[in-house]
């Protein structure tokens, strides 16, 4: 009797463990109780139909149905970005203003701008990584190239004539035709512009020669033939276009800008809000109809710790800051 009653004991006491847990966890997932009470708010720093555009509007499509408040993106381009990211900066730290950071607002415009009205890293909160995608090499057709080796070609023995688009300055975008110039020698005009809803058409018609986009955006035009794709940025071939060579390949061996995106909320978030934030965007990232539809337009979704997004942004810093000093490339 007596040991059983002890079998008994140790069977509750391990019960009553595990219950404990699933309590834990489920806490974990539930939104916290003082948030959200009302509105959010993601701003977005570029036109809507890119990759940021992209990524808000899944990530509010999601909490809207998870938390019961209204989840609204809103676009402030310009300025490579800055707009709208000072935007956020200066907002409350309450987590109902967030920021679709990029590659260029949090690790190549501190080094760009001679003057910036706030800091790209300390005025922020890491939150997640949210995904990143190609950079791709695009084209007239009526410019006559199929290849790099035939764009370089033409570049140099008309100096200063092609001109190159991006979705504007101190974006990935731009700092790919920075580096392509600094790689091949060759003398290329930026023409910036505040979002791809206004550089494609131009590429279409000929008002520029070529234009660095994100793979995403581009795709549909690329696969339509309205447009010509030389290369990747990336080293390795992009899954969502395999056909697609990278310009490393091609060549230019160690080239490599990749476009990516991240949640960020403004500096001094308290630890519990930011930690439910980071749950939610792993929640929905990982959601595996999230995940396809992502893949297929050319994003590579890939959620992450905010200590993790912390180490990328110092790293993608020291690389891009090398880069604009080599270029001599300085922005009031």
């Amino acid at each position: 009797m007596i040991l059983f009653s002890a079998v008994v004991r140790s069977l509750f006491a391990i019960i009553f463990s595990c219950l404990m847990l699933i309590g834990t966890s489920a806490q974990a997932q539930a939104p916290l109780k003082s948030w959200p009470t009302q509105a959010i708010r993601i701003v977005v720093t570029f036109t809507p139909g890119g990759a940021p555009d992209i990524l808000a509007r899944i990530l509010a499509e999601s909490w809207q149905q998870s938390l019961g408040v209204p989840v609204l993106v809103e676009n402030r381009p310009g300025y490579g970005g800055n707009i709208g990211a000072e935007l956020v900066a200066r907002s409350e730290p309450d987590g109902y203003t967030l920021l679709i950071g990029t590659v260029g607002i949090h690790t190549i415009n501190g080094a760009l701008y001679e003057k910036m009205s706030f800091d790209p890293v300390k005025d922020f909160t890491p939150i997640s990584f949210l995904a990143s995608t190609p950079n791709v090499l695009v084209v007239n057709k009526q410019l006559g190239v199929n290849n790099l080796h035939e764009l370089i070609e033409l570049a140099k023995s008309k100096p200063n004539q092609l001109t190159f688009g991006s979705s504007g300055i101190g974006t990935s975008l731009h700092m790919s035709g920075e580096l392509l110039k600094e790689m091949t020698g060759i003398q290329i005009r930026h023409i910036p512009y505040k979002g791809r809803a206004q550089s494609l058409p131009d590429l279409i018609s000929g008002r520029i020669s070529m234009l660095f986009d994100n793979l995403s955006s581009s795709l549909p035009l690329i696969k339509a033939g309205e447009i010509q794709a030389l290369g990747v940025t990336t080293l390795k071939r992009s899954h969502a276009a395999p056909e697609i060579p990278t310009l490393a390949e091609q060549g230019l061996t160690g080239f490599e800008a990749t476009s990516w995106f991240c949640l960020m909320a403004p500096a001094n978030l308290s630890p519990a809000v930011q930690k439910q934030l980071n749950i939610l965007t792993r929640q929905t990232l990982n959601k595996p109809e999230v995940k396809n539809k992502l893949l297929a337009s050319g994003l590579d979704p890939a959620p992450g710790s905010p200590q993790e997004l912390g180490k990328l942004i110092q790293s993608e810093s020291n690389k891009w800051g090398r880069v604009i000093y080599r270029s001599g490339a300085k922005l009031e």
